[in-house]
């Protein structure tokens, strides 16, 4: 079967290429910073001595952590509507991402936090800090650089993560890519470009991340 390359058509398309990689990278960056808010209070329960706080945080991560993507996507969008709750396909997407990062970063931001030493707690006391002050001062922002890279690769995964939410019509770069492909029937130019811009999206934000701990977090060995 002969099969002539016709790269003409993303030439032709470019500019909704770069539109799906920006929405792209909006609902990986709304997702992730939602998910990080659950990550912290899920870290906090996790490590809190309320049972049921625990509990409720242990079953979170669990169910999560355990269930396929797709499967909360659809429950989310397919599901609730059947119990009166509709959301649009961003909403979600951005949902469905939100949760399942947060699970993820929970567990990583629970690492982080029970790797301080209670010496520096104590201090945090002894200085007269309250509860808060020593959680946001003594806890979170050392534990933050223990667990960057950690988060750093998770939130790759999520900015990936975001290609199965075409699966509900959610505009993105897969969505965009997918709609042409049906239009020009140009398969192997389209998915090869897509996976290009992936490539390069992911390659741009390891690079910043990089930046950002060479600038903050000398201590650390640097990304790779």
């Amino acid at each position: 079967m002969n099969y002539t390359l016709q790269f003409s058509v993303i030439w032709n398309n470019f500019g909704f290429f770069i539109q799906g990689v920006l929405l792209t990278l909006q609902l990986a960056f709304v997702s992730i910073a939602i998910g990080l808010v659950l990550g912290i209070l899920g870290a906090l329960g996790r490590t809190s001595v309320h049972r049921i706080l625990n509990a409720i945080a242990v079953a979170y991560v669990e169910f999560i952590r355990n269930t396929p993507f797709l499967i909360q996507l659809f429950f989310f969008f397919f599901g609730l509507p059947s119990i009166g709750v509709r959301l649009n396909s961003w909403q979600a997407a951005v949902l469905a991402l939100a949760i399942n990062f947060g699970a993820y970063a929970t567990e990583i931001i629970r690492a982080g936090i029970e790797g301080i030493r209670k010496g520096q707690i104590e201090a945090g006391m002894a200085l007269g800090l309250n509860k808060l002050q020593i959680f946001r001062r003594v806890v979170l922002i050392p534990a933050l650089g223990n667990i960057y890279p950690s988060l750093v690769g998770q939130t790759v995964i999520a900015i990936l993560f975001t290609s199965v939410v075409s699966q509900i019509s959610a505009e993105e770069l897969t969505f965009v890519g997918t709609y042409l492909e049906s239009r020009t029937f140009r398969s192997f130019e389209i998915y090869l470009t897509i996976s290009l811009l992936y490539l390069v999206m992911i390659w741009i934000v390891k690079a910043i991340a990089f930046l950002i701990q060479k600038k903050y977090f000398r201590f650390m060995q640097f990304i790779r």
